[in-house]
C-alpha cells in the first residue's frame, strides 16, 4: 500500500487544522496490507499537536514502523515512513538530489529488510519526490533511486507519490529500472473527481514478483490522496 496522509490533516477541515489519525489509521487498516509506504507524516510538529503519526499509527495498526525523516517543520521533523506486518532490520533514509532552487524541498527514499516468511527477506522503500511544475528534480531524484538500487540483491518495492503521471519524463526513468504494478493505472489525485495518477508502486525489474492486482481505493476524507493497493506474490 502507499498513501500520502497529507498529515493526518482531512482537506475538508484543512482551515481548522484538523488532525484525525484516526480516520488514516482505518483506511489502512481495512485494506489489511502487509506493508505501507507513508509520505507527508509529521512527527512532533506544532501543527499536529507535537504528536508522533508514525509511532501512533504504528501501534493502532499493531505493525513495526521505520520514520525516515526529509526535513525539519514547524517544531520537529516531516518526511515518509514505512509500516510492516513483517520484523524490519537494515532501515536507512538517502537523500535524494536537487536543483539550488530555493522553493526545492529536501526529498528522502526510505528503505528497510523485511523478513516477509521464516528465512525469506525482501526490501521496501517509501518515497516522496519534488512538488514543483517544473520537473528537473523528479528527474534528479528519480535517476538517484535508480543509482542506489541498482545493485540491490534482495528483491525490491518501492513505492510512494512521485508527483508524476505515467508519461512524464521521470516516470520514464523509473520505470527503465522498475515495473509498475499497472499500466493503465487509475487516478490517485484530488479525491474528487480525481484526474491524475501520481502515486505508484513498482518493483525492480527482473526480481520474481507477479502482479496479482492492482486497485485505487475511493477513501475520500481522510487525506487529500487516494490510498493505492497492490497485491504481489514472490514466486519462489
Amino acid at each position: 500500500m502507499s498513501y500520502n496522509l497529507h498529515h493526518c490533516n482531512p482537506p475538508s477541515k484543512e482551515k481548522e487544522g484538523l488532525i484525525d489519525v484516526d480516520a488514516i489509521a482505518k483506511a489502512i487498516a481495512q485494506q489489511k496490507p502487509d506493508l505501507v509506504a507513508l509520505q507527508e507524516v509529521d512527527v512532533n510538529t506544532k501543527r499536529s499537536g507535537s504528536i508522533n503519526q508514525a509511532v501512533l499509527l504504528a501501534t493502532k495498526l499493531k505493525m513495526n514502523f521505520y520514520f525516515g525523516k526529509a526535513i525539519d517543520h514547524d517544531g520537529g521533523d516531516y518526511g515518509v515512513a514505512i509500516l510492516s506486518r513483517f520484523p524490519l532490520s537494515g532501515q536507512q533514509t538517502f537523500m535524494l538530489p536537487k536543483n539550488n532552487d530555493a522553493k526545492a524541498e529536501q526529498r528522502v527514499l526510505a528503505i528497510a529488510t523485511a523478513e516477509i516468511a521464516k528465512g525469506v527477506f525482501i526490501r521496501f522503500a517509501s518515497t516522496h519526490l519534488d512538488a514543483q511544475r517544473p520537473e528537473d528534480n523528479r528527474i534528479l531524484q528519480a535517476k538517484e533511486i535508480n543509482r542506489l538500487t541498482a545493485k540491490e540483491s534482495l528483491p525490491l518495492i518501492v513505492a510512494g507519490d512521485l508527483n508524476a503521471d505515467p508519461s512524464s519524463e521521470s516516470i520514464k526513468i523509473f520505470d527503465s529500472n522498475f515495473t509498475r504494478t499497472c499500466n493503465d493505472c487509475g487516478f490517485t489525485i484530488p479525491v474528487i473527481n480525481p484526474r491524475k495518477t501520481i502515486d505508484h508502486i513498482g518493483f525492480k525489474t527482473g526480481n520474481p514478483f507477479k502482479v496479482v492486482s492492482h486497485e485505487v481505493i475511493p477513501e475520500r476524507y481522510a487525506s487529500d490522496h487516494l490510498p493505492i493497493v497492490a497485491v504481489l506474490e514472490l514466486k519462489k
